[in-house]
């Protein structure tokens, strides 16, 4: 544990605040059942918090909340919340901008047009929010029955900054918070060479709740009805099938089991949903991530669904507070992930002892987890059998579950783990989609 002690000092000798009181004690020694309680006590001690102390607990969390936000980039599509969004219905356009000068040459293929689509959606509670989502058409014109179909292209957006969106690539170009997972693989890339029509939902919403699976699949289903509401000719009778691996699958996850009561209108629209790398169960993650080169992910996913649920942040002591506030709030996964090096717990940044098993994680593991929902279309999950940071028992469980509620699924445990998994995975995934799309009704292994 000498690594928490030097990230606190290294903290302590950065940040311009006065030093806590140079009585406090110590914290116990490593390997005392003290030790992670005495270490959160004693941070607490010697770190003054970010945030003025407040007399009322419920003010002092709310600046807590509005200073772990990201930062807005000056672009409106992205920033501004409207005024009127309660007036408004889920997947009502609020406004569009013609980004096709820009994504053209970052799509790799032929493209007739990209249209950069804002519209109202929910938050985790339901409240009226917002989401971005990008249009892509091929140049080339539908051949096939019907009209042309859609492809929803959920990428792992493993973020806490508006500027590591698809969206905000498509619309500003790359930079260095662009990801290569925008073009490997190329998911996009071969659905507009089969003369799909492309949709990629920015589903982490404006405040970036990565790993929220509410604000995700409310943000992927009214993107959809979004594109139906821009040009209802061109796609009133398309199908639509929704695809993503890993963070991507979190938001697929959480469209597939929201449509039958958010969007049943949607039901028969959508016509399949494959999903990877099934980060389906945080409590599985808790073990499997904690403590070790995953942690720097697992604390960004923590803090985000944070964002959305506030309860999180107030567990933070006063280190979970300097690093939630800090210029970290706005990174992508290539950044946050790096703090993963020191092994450190998540207990270091928390003021109640274990937290992962304290009844706030519980609860919080069975929100997310969305039990007892059937998903409204068939769905396709695979895993890597290998898996250690996700590992295949959470999807295996989602397919077991889905199954006895009655839904049409398959489960494929395929070889590799994280990485290896998503190339071993994909090709039958992707067949799997293209059949949906072409009209092919899909056949359920339960």
């Amino acid at each position: 544990m000498r690594s928490v002690r030097v990230l606190i000092c290294s903290i302590l000798l950065t940040c311009s605040f006065a030093a806590g009181p140079a009585t406090a004690e110590p914290p116990p020694l490593p390997g005392t059942p003290e030790f992670l309680p005495g270490l959160q006590q004693w941070i607490d001690q010697v770190l003054p918090s970010p945030i003025t102390p407040a007399a009322d607990p419920a003010t002092e969390l709310a600046a807590l909340h509005a200073a772990v936000l990201p930062t807005p980039v000056g672009d409106p599509m992205f920033d501004h919340w409207p005024v009127d969004l309660a007036e408004s219905a889920p997947g009502e356009l609020i406004e569009t901008r013609d980004v096709t000068a820009v994504a053209a040459p970052l799509t790799l293929v032929p493209i007739r047009s990209a249209t950069l689509l804002k519209f109202r959606t929910a938050d985790a509670h339901g409240k009226p929010s917002f989401a971005t989502a990008t249009l892509l058409v091929p140049a080339t014109d539908w051949t096939g029955d019907g009209d042309r179909p859609v492809l929803v292209n959920n990428l792992p957006i493993d973020a806490l900054g508006v500027k590591c969106t698809p969206g905000y690539t498509l619309a500003h170009g790359l930079s260095t918070q662009s990801s290569m997972t925008e073009f490997l693989p190329p998911t996009t890339q071969l659905a507009v060479l089969r003369g799909y029509a492309v949709l990629v939902p920015d589903h982490q919403g404006p405040r970036m709740a990565y790993a929220e699976p509410y604000v995700a699949g409310h943000a992927v289903l009214d993107a959809i009805r979004a594109v139906r509401g821009l040009d209802a000719p061109a796609y009133d009778a398309s199908r639509f099938a929704i695809t993503g691996y890993s963070g991507g699958a979190i938001a697929t996850h959480g469209a597939a089991k929201l449509l039958g009561s958010y969007a049943p209108e949607l039901a028969e629209v959508i016509v399949g949903a494959a999903l990877g790398g099934v980060p389906a169960d945080f409590e599985i993650l808790a073990r499997s991530m904690n403590a070790n080169l995953a942690s720097g992910i697992f604390m960004a996913a923590t803090l985000a669904i944070g964002r959305e649920r506030p309860e999180i942040l107030a567990a933070m002591n006063n280190l979970g507070r300097w690093v939630a506030t800090s210029f970290m709030k706005d990174q992508c996964v290539n950044v946050f992930a790096v703090p993963g090096v020191l092994h450190l717990p998540i207990d270091v940044g928390a003021n109640i002892a274990d937290p992962l098993r304290s009844e706030l994680a519980t609860s919080i593991y069975e929100v997310t987890r969305m039990g007892g929902m059937r998903s409204a279309t068939p769905l396709y999950i695979y895993n890597g059998e290998q898996e250690f940071w996700i590992p295949a028992e959470g999807a295996r469980n989602l397919y077991t579950e889905q199954c006895a509620l009655g839904a049409n699924a398959v489960y494929r445990g395929v070889p590799g783990e994280h990485i290896i998994g998503a190339v071993t995975g994909y090709p039958e995934a992707m067949h799997w989609l293209d059949e949906r799309l072409l009209g092919f009704a899909a056949r359920s292994e339960c």
